[in-house]
């Protein structure tokens, strides 16, 4: 193995300096930046006439363009930073990989079922739009709040591409099991629905295929051309902030193109976002729970948590939409979806990083000075 590739230690973090001050602007007030740019796209898409059609316009797959764009912009600097080389020490944790299959594509969908029920039992058309958004497990933004997070860089990566694969697979059959089948055996009323393979198909290809080889073809060539220590040190900070930049652009979209549907709406939104807030707060505690009893360290942890509690919001509003009409309870609660996961998975990076220092004592992959914020 020639030295421009060999493993080296990932850059040092600098101890003395609080953590406050070592990060930028934009890091330090991020929960801030989030809320006004949901605030921002809100009212832009209730005051702007025609703004969410002129929007709409052009679409990449079943996606709006602009927020297209804003996911790629997101994701490419996310992994670009993945050490490709050491996917290996992922795919053989078995442990690691067991925990993910079955808390994204059993214990996810199953308990999203279980809440919409519970709490929407007169709404079936909102119900049935959050059973969707149980079924579509994150392929996107999860790496963002993974990085927040100091988590597991390559198991993301990992996770993320099994995922994928399952989505494709699985979304059809698991849809027709917790809309037709599982309901009739409970005595329930069912839902007839026809997704579409070939949306989820391209979903997967646009959103985490194009980053993906970016990130790639980027750290394979620059690590080649000029070293593992100039590549990590010198190129990867000069593109970090793009991610952000890209989160907050893919926000402002998001909310300007549903704002009107959100806001003409608001004691229907509540509704639809306890169950919501009930399956985050209960995935992400559960899984960072087991990942702690199955003892894969915090980095890990943080990973399999994300992973785990994290929704791919694009997808299932484009299904819901593809499936039920743009204007259909269905699609409204897809909408929610991202309003209620956006702030409370900010809150869940503080949350998993003051657990880090806590409750991983010793830990080597903890953050250091964790105690004073987040540390990227």
């Amino acid at each position: 193995m020639s030295d421009t590739v060999a493993e080296t230690p990932r850059p040092a973090t600098d101890l003395e300096t609080p953590v406050l001050a070592r990060l930028s602007t934009l890091d330090r007030f991020l929960p801030v930046w989030i809320v006004v740019a949901m605030a921002a796209g809100l009212l832009l898409g209730r005051l702007v006439p025609g703004l969410d059609d002129a929007l709409d316009a052009v679409r990449v797959g079943d996606v709006s363009l602009p927020i297209a764009v804003g996911l790629l912009l997101m994701m490419y600097p996310v992994l670009a930073k993945v050490r490709y080389s050491e996917l290996d020490r992922v795919t053989g944790d078995r442990r690691l990989l067991a925990a993910s299959l079955a808390l994204n594509w059993l214990i996810g969908p199953a308990l999203m079922f279980a809440l919409a029920w519970l709490l929407l039992p007169d709404l079936p058309e909102y119900r049935t739009g959050l059973v969707i958004v149980g079924l579509a497990r994150c392929i996107a933004m999860v790496l963002i709040w993974n990085d927040l997070s100091c988590g597991d860089r390559e198991a993301a990566a990992v996770l993320v591409a099994i995922n994928s694969v399952f989505q494709i697979v699985a979304f059809a059959a698991l849809g027709w099991f917790y809309l037709q089948v599982l309901p009739g055996w409970l005595g329930l009323s069912t839902t007839s629905a026809e997704f579409s393979v070939w949306a989820i198909v391209v979903s997967v290809l646009v959103f985490l295929g194009i980053p993906l080889l970016a990130g790639f073809l980027t750290r394979t060539i620059g690590e080649h051309r000029r070293g593992r220590d100039w590549y990590e040190s010198r190129f990867l900070p000069k593109i970090g902030p793009v991610a952000l930049y890209g989160l907050l652009f893919t926000i402002v979209m998001l909310f300007a193109l549903q704002g009107d549907a959100i806001t003409s709406n608001p004691w229907d939104v509540v509704r639809i976002a306890l169950p919501l807030l009930a399956y985050f707060a209960l995935m992400f505690g559960g899984s960072f729970l087991l990942g702690m009893r199955l003892r894969l360290g915090y980095a890990k942890t943080a990973t399999l948590a994300f992973t785990a509690a994290g929704n791919n919001f694009e997808l299932a509003i484009a299904v819901a939409i593809g499936t039920f009409g743009v204007t259909s309870g269905q699609a409204l609660a897809g909408v929610v979806g991202p309003l209620i996961e956006v702030p409370v998975l900010v809150a869940l990076v503080y949350v998993s990083l003051w657990a880090a220092r806590r409750w991983f004592p010793g830990d080597p992959t903890v953050p250091a000075r964790i105690d004073e914020g987040a540390a990227r």
